[in-house]
C-alpha cells in the first residue's frame, strides 16, 4: 500500500499548462455551484429531493483525468464533478434531473425518474440497437441503495478480460478495443461495511480485472463516524492483507488526501496504468474529504459535527486548497480566479435558470391549455361555480406540477359527470390525450419497446427425426449450450461447478473441455456477484449466463436482480440494456432448502424481467434459444427432478424457439380448465388420466412463462368453453397462483365465463419437509389434485360425484 501524498513531495508541478489547470478550476467551481444552488431549489420547493457531490470534486477531477474511451464507470449519487469532467452531463441536464423533467432529451440519464445524482450516459440508438461503445465514455446507470453499484463494477470489469483474452471477441470493435479499456468504480466510505462491496473486492482479486474502485472517505457515513463503520477506522487499513507481491497477485492500494491536487494527480495516473496494461484491480482510498453541505437536504450537518471538525473541513476544503496551490505555484493571480468564481456561479445561476423554464413552461402550457377547456365545460355544466373554482386554483398554483394539472381535470370531470356527453367531450379528449403521453412519461420501458423485443421474436417448433432417441433432459441442454457456444462467441456461462464438472446436473459436461475456461467458467460461492459479473458484461455488448446453482439461493441476489438489472430499462428510459439470463433449478426436490418455489416472490420483486418456467428441458432449451434473439434479461426456472426424465433429442436443437408469453394446452378438456407450470405439469397430466376414469375431463395448460403471461388469452378462451378454472403449482397459498388468477379472472375477464367459483391449490405455507413423505405432505400431489377438482365437480353435480371423503 502506497501513501500517495508521499510521492508528491518536493515534486513539480506536473507538466500540465496553464489553460488545463485552469480549467479544471473553473470545472469544479461550476460544479460547486451546482451543488449550493440546488441545494436552494430544493428549500425553494421547486425540487423533492436534492442529494450533492460537493467536497468531492477535486479527486473526481483527477479521476476524469485518465478516463478514456471505452472505459465505463459504476459510482454513486456524488460523483457529478466527474461527470461534467468527462463531458457527459451538463449543469442545464444536471438540473433538469433535479426538476424530473420527463424530456429524455433534457435529463438523458434517466428522463426525470430519477432523483438528482443518477448518472448514465445512453448506450443505445433510439431503435434499441447499440452506439459505438469503444468510442463513447460510458457511465452504468446509477442506483441509489449503498454498495449497490459495485457488483456490476465486477461485470464491466470482466468484460474487459473477456475482450482481451478471448480472440474470436476482437472482432467486436464497436464494444472494446481487445480488452483495453478499466471499469472504474467510486463508493462512500460508509457503504464500504456493506456485504456487496467485500464480496465485489474479493471477486475482483480472484479474477484479476482491470477495476478501479475509489472511496470517498469524508469520515461519516450521515451522522455515523468512521469508527462505528469499519475496524481500524479505515478501509485501506483492513485491507492491507489484498496488496499484491511479487509471489502473490491481488490488488495494488493507493492512500491519498481529497485536497492534495498532486498526489491525486499521481495516484489516479498509476492506478489509470497498472488496471489498463496489467489487467490488475487498485483500490484508491481518499482520504480527509469534506461534504460544506452535509449529506442531502433532509438535514443539516452542524447536528453531529462538533465545531472544531467544521472548522477543520473549512480549511481543507478541497476547492481554497486547490485555489492556494494554483497561487502559489504562480499560475493564476487571486483576481483572476475570483473572476473565475463571479463566471461560474452567473454560469450555472443561467443554465439553472434554462433548466427551470423549459421544465416548467411544458408544464406552464399544458395548465393553460387545461384552465380553458375546464372553464369551457363550466360555461355549460349544471354545476358551473364548483367547476370555476376548480379552474381558479389549478390557476393560481405556485410552481405547478404535472399532477396539479391531471388532478384537476379529473375533479372538473367528477363534477360534469350529471352533464351530456357533448359538454365535456373536448375535456376528456384532452385528458385521454393527456394520459397517452404520461403513460410514455412515467410508464414506458419496463421491458424492451425495440424490435428485439421477445414478442418479436419469430417462433419455431422443434422438429424430429422418425428415429429420434430418448436421452435424458440434460443431455438436450447440453446439445443446445454446445450449439450456442459454437455459433456466439459473445455467449459465455459461468457459475458455481458450471465449468470443471459441467454443473450439477451435467448440461455443460464436457462444454469447458471443448471451448476452454473464458466460455464456461467455475465461481467461487458468490451469488451477488455472480449477478453483477453477467449485467456488466451484458451492458458491454456480451451475452452473458450467469448461474444461481439452486432458486433458493437467488434471496441473496435479490437486490441486484430488483435494484439493478430489472430496472435498468425503465429508468434510463430505453438508454441501457443488459440481456442477461439467469439460469437456475428448482420446484420439487426434497427437504427445507433446494425445495422450495418462491415464484410469488419473485413475481413481485423483478418486474422487468422475463420469468421463464419451463416443464421439461427441450422446453428450457427453446426458451434459451429465443432469449439469445432478443435483448431483455430473463430468469429460467429449470426442473430439479427433469434432469434425468427422458425427452427426444429435437434434429434443430440449436434453432427452434419457444414463443414467450403464450401458454401452451397439454391435453384438452371439457370440465374445468387447469392452469400450471413447472414441475406441477406431470402432477397434473397424471391426475388428468385418474380423472378421466371418474368422467372428468380436465383441460392442462402449460403457461410456460409467468413475465410475460398469456399476451394472447389462451387460458381465458378455454375457460369459455369450460366454465370452471383451478389454478395449480408449488409456491405458497396466495403467491404465483393467486398472480394468475388475477391475470385471467380480471385482466382476461374470465370472471364473466365461470358457472363455479375459481380456485387455487398450493403448497402449505411452510417449506417442504425432508424425505419423500416430506414431499407428499407439504406439496400438491395426484392425489391432492384429483380431490380437489372432483370436489369443485361434486358442487357443480352431487348426484353424478359423490362425496368421496
Amino acid at each position: 500500500m502506497t501513501e500517495v501524498a508521499t510521492l508528491s513531495k518536493n515534486r513539480n508541478p506536473k507538466a500540465l499548462d496553464k489553460e488545463q489547470l485552469l480549467n479544471d478550476y473553473r470545472i469544479i467551481q461550476e460544479s460547486r455551484q451546482a451543488s449550493l444552488m440546488g441545494r436552494k431549489e430544493v428549500f425553494m420547493g421547486k425540487a423533492k429531493f436534492g442529494i450533492f457531490g460537493d467536497g468531492k470534486e477535486l479527486a473526481q477531477l483527477a479521476m476524469a483525468r485518465y478516463f478514456k474511451k471505452g472505459d465505463f464507470r459504476s459510482g454513486y449519487y456524488r460523483d457529478q464533478t466527474f461527470m461534467f469532467a468527462i463531458d457527459q452531463l451538463t449543469v442545464k441536464e444536471y438540473f433538469a434531473q433535479l426538476y424530473a423533467h420527463t424530456d429524455v432529451e433534457a435529463d438523458p440519464a434517466s428522463a426525470g425518474r430519477l432523483m438528482n445524482g443518477h448518472f448514465a450516459t445512453r448506450s443505445l440508438n433510439e431503435n434499441g440497437t447499440w452506439k459505438n461503445l469503444a468510442e463513447m465514455k460510458n457511465s452504468s446507470a446509477d442506483i441509489s441503495p449503498t454498495a449497490a453499484q459495485m457488483p456490476k463494477l465486477l461485470g464491466l470489469a470482466y468484460a474487459s478480460k473477456l475482450f482481451k483474452e478471448n480472440k474470436d471477441l476482437h472482432e467486436l470493435k464497436e464494444f472494446s478495443s481487445k480488452g483495453n479499456e478499466v471499469a472504474w468504480g467510486t463508493i462512500g466510505n460508509a457503504s464500504t461495511s456493506e456485504g456487496m462491496f467485500f464480496e465485489t473486492i474479493n471477486a475482483a482479486g480472484v479474477l484479476q480485472v482491470p477495476m478501479i474502485v475509489s472511496v470517498w472517505d469524508d469520515g461519516y457515513g450521515i451522522s455515523v463516524p468512521n469508527e462505528y463503520h469499519t475496524t481500524k477506522g479505515s478501509i485501506s487499513e483492513i485491507l492491507k492483507g489484498l496488496q499484491r507481491n511479487d509471489d502473490q497477485k491481488g490488488y495494488e492500494i493507493f492512500v491519498v488526501k481529497g485536497w492534495d491536487y498532486e498526489g491525486l494527480d499521481r495516484a489516479f495516473e498509476n492506478a489509470a496504468r497498472i488496471a489498463r496494461e496489467e489487467h490488475v484491480p487498485v483500490m484508491i482510498h481518499v482520504i480527509e474529504m469534506t461534504q460544506p453541505q452535509g449529506h442531502s437536504t433532509s438535514g443539516s450537518h452542524e447536528r453531529y459535527k462538533s465545531a472544531e471538525r467544521l472548522e477543520w473541513e473549512k480549511n481543507h476544503d478541497c476547492i481554497l486548497k486547490y485555489r492556494e496551490f494554483l497561487i502559489e505555484r504562480g499560475v493564476a493571480t487571486p483576481e483572476i480566479l475570483d473572476k473565475i468564481d463571479l463566471e461560474a456561479k452567473q454560469y450555472v445561476k443561467s443554465e439553472k435558470e434554462a433548466a427551470w423554464k423549459s421544465f416548467s413552461e411544458s408544464i406552464k402550457n399544458e395548465l393553460t391549455e387545461a384552465v380553458a377547456l375546464i372553464k369551457e365545460v363550466a360555461g355549460n355544466s349544471s354545476n358551473k361555480t364548483a367547476i370555476l373554482q376548480v379552474a381558479e386554483e389549478l390557476g393560481k398554483t405556485l410552481n405547478p406540477i404535472r399532477k396539479d394539472v391531471i388532478s384537476s381535470v379529473r375533479r372538473a370531470l367528477w363534477l360534469t359527470r350529471m352533464d351530456s356527453e357533448s359538454i365535456k367531450s373536448d375535456l376528456k379528449s384532452w385528458y385521454v390525450k393527456q394520459q397517452k403521453l404520461n403513460e410514455d412519461r412515467y410508464n414506458s420501458h419496463l421491458y424492451s419497446q425495440s424490435e428485439f423485443s421477445v414478442e418479436n421474436i419469430k417462433a419455431l417448433s422443434a422438429s424430429y427425426d422418425e428415429e429420434a432417441p430418448l436421452v435424458d433432459g440434460r443431455e438436450i441442454l447440453q446439445a443446445c449450450f454446445d450449439s450456442i457456444l459454437e455459433r456466439d462467441p459473445r455467449f459465455f456461462a459461468f457459475g458455481e461447478d458450471v465449468g470443471k464438472i459441467g454443473d450439477v446436473n451435467q448440461a455443460f459436461s464436457g462444454l469447458q473441455a471443448k471451448y476452454g475456461e473464458l466460455r464456461v467458467t467455475d465461481t467461487s460461492i458468490r451469488e451477488c456477484t455472480i449477478i453483477g459479473q453477467g449485467l456488466g458484461a451484458a451492458l458491454r455488448g456480451l451475452r452473458p449466463m450467469a448461474e444461481i446453482q439452486y432458486l433458493d439461493y437467488i434471496y441473496y441476489a435479490l437486490m441486484t436482480l430488483a435494484d439493478d438489472v430489472a430496472s435498468l430499462q425503465y429508468r434510463t428510459k430505453g438508454g441501457q440494456k443488459a440481456p442477461l439470463i439467469v439460469r437456475t433449478r428448482g420446484h420439487r426436490l426434497e427437504g427445507v432448502w433446494h425445495a422450495g418455489s418462491p415464484i410469488g416472490m419473485l413475481l413481485h420483486s423483478l418486474r422487468g424481467i422475463l420469468i421463464c418456467v419451463p416443464r421439461d428441458m427441450t422446453q428450457a432449451a427453446g426458451m434459451y434459444n429465443t432469449l439469445l434473439e432478443a435483448d431483455e434479461p430473463a430468469l429460467v426456472i429449470e426442473c430439479l427432478n427433469g434432469y434425468r426424465l427422458k425427452e427426444r433429442m429435437p434434429n434443430n436443437i440449436g434453432e427452434f424457439k419457444v414463443p414467450l408469453g403464450i401458454p401452451e394446452i397439454l391435453r384438452e378438456g371439457t370440465d374445468m380448465t387447469v392452469v400450471t407450470y413447472g414441475s406441477m405439469c406431470r402432477i397434473l397430466m397424471e391426475a388428468a388420466s385418474e380423472l378421466e376414469t371418474m368422467g372428468i375431463s380436465i383441460e392442462v395448460i402449460d403457461v410456460q412463462t409467468l413475465l410475460p403471461f398469456d399476451t394472447t388469452g389462451v387460458i381465458g378462451k378455454s375457460i369459455e368453453k369450460t366454465n370452471r378454472v383451478l389454478f395449480a403449482d408449488e409456491d405458497v397459498p396466495g403467491g404465483a397462483s393467486a398472480f394468475m388468477m388475477q391475470q385471467v379472472i380480471e385482466d382476461q375477464k374470465a370472471y364473466y365465463s365461470l358457472d363455479s367459483e375459481p380456485a387455487t391449490l398450493a403448497a402449505k405455507a411452510h417449506r417442504p419437509a425432508y424425505s419423500s413423505d416430506g414431499d407428499y405432505f407439504s406439496k400438491p400431489s395426484v392425489d391432492d389434485v384429483v380431490e380437489k377438482i372432483y370436489g369443485m365437480m361434486h358442487e357443480v353435480n352431487p348426484s353424478k360425484y359423490p362425496n368421496i371423503i
